[in-house]
């Protein structure tokens, strides 16, 4: 019996894989820069650091899986969106080379660490900001005209991107501080727990706002989810609640496990926190596809308008169904082999 594969959603969903495995890797990368001058100068720092050391740029290849993905599965998305986004997008890409660069220049060159430094959390602040406000560009539509991209250089400038990016910020800072707790011990490992909980608020307010400028975007938001600011509509709401519902839940659980000090009795494992987090994020993407399914690019063009040919996308998914376990494998490997508490001294870059 035959079966038939939509090819044009099997990519979407491996996109969609891609750019999530970016987000919740290379973000608690992003988040102890972002958090980095919260740290003491010297060992403080140095641990962070290495903590990311074995990771941190192998992270970025799902990165370049999304962009990829998106250039080649959908072709036509790829030529409206970075029109419409490339002030955001030249900006994360410099502050990745900057975060990259400051990343080994910090320890080659001592006579000027504090730059260094300064670069790192510039670097880390810069891109994670652009990928926010990338998103809230998305979200709140793109103009089209004839299959192409009808607007100004700075449309993506508003107040919901900046909200979406301080959002994005906030979350890829509590992935960092839950990185940390999972890493390290002592005295950097109670404040991890400490600037976890602050971001966590910061994320939980920010979902709320984003949640609810969202349902002003475009009406078609609001039906789906069956609630808008006037009324309910139970029989459309209802099925989807256990989204929101199990993010709450996460939030509190997330709470509760960072509030605990580590070593006390009925403390949550270590790695619980990131987990956790992760959790959180998932919940959110989750949210993000129920709301846009399946516009690729937000309320004008849908996967199946923006898809290469199927002759192409075969092609392209025998190469995906050889390389992904392939980059997975090799992921899970290096996490593992890197596995346990950075202590002071460890790392690539040891004194």
């Amino acid at each position: 019996m035959a079966v038939n594969v939509d090819l044009t959603v099997v990519w979407a969903f491996i996109i969609a894989f891609a750019v999530f495995a970016y987000v919740v890797m290379d973000g608690f990368d992003l988040g102890i820069g972002i958090l980095f001058p919260s740290f003491e100068v010297g060992r403080e720092r140095d641990r962070a650091m290495n903590s990311i050391a074995p990771v941190w740029d192998g992270n970025e290849t799902w990165l370049v899986l999304g962009g990829g993905g998106l250039f080649a599965a959908f072709p036509l998305a790829y030529a409206v969106i970075l029109p419409a986004t490339y002030p955001l997008i030249i900006a994360m890409l410099l502050g990745l080379v900057f975060r990259g660069v400051a990343f080994e220049f910090r320890w080659r060159d001592p006579s000027h660490r504090r730059l260094w430094d300064f670069a790192f959390t510039g670097g880390s602040l810069v891109a994670a900001m652009a990928q926010g406000m990338t998103l809230g560009a998305l979200l709140q539509g793109i103009d089209v005209v004839d299959r192409a991209y009808a607007g100004s250089w700075f449309d993506w400038f508003t107040p919901y991107t900046l909200l979406t990016g301080i959002g994005t910020v906030a979350g890829y800072a509590l992935l960092g501080a839950c990185w940390l707790v999972l890493k390290t011990e002592g005295e950097l490992h109670d404040k991890a727990r400490k600037w976890g909980r602050m971001a966590l608020a910061g994320v939980a307010i920010c979902f709320l706002a984003v949640s609810f400028a969202t349902l002003s975007v475009d009406a078609s938001i609001g039906d789906r989810w069956g609630f808008s600011m006037s009324h309910i509509e139970p029989a459309r709401f209802l099925p989807l609640a256990p989204v929101p519902l199990v993010s709450m839940a996460l939030v509190v659980w997330l709470w509760r496990d960072l509030s605990m000090k580590q070593g006390a009795v009925g403390t949550a494992p270590d790695w619980r926190p990131y987990l956790l987090a992760a959790g959180i994020f998932a919940s959110g993407y989750v949210g993000l596809g129920v709301s846009l399914y399946p516009f690729i690019v937000p309320y004008e063009i849908s996967i199946h308008e923006a898809a290469a040919r199927d002759n192409a996308l075969v092609l392209m998914l025998v190469g995906a169904v050889i390389m992904l376990p392939i980059i997975l494998a090799y992921t899970a490997y290096v996490y593992s082999l890197f596995w346990g508490k950075v202590k002071p001294g460890d790392g690539y870059h040891a004194h």
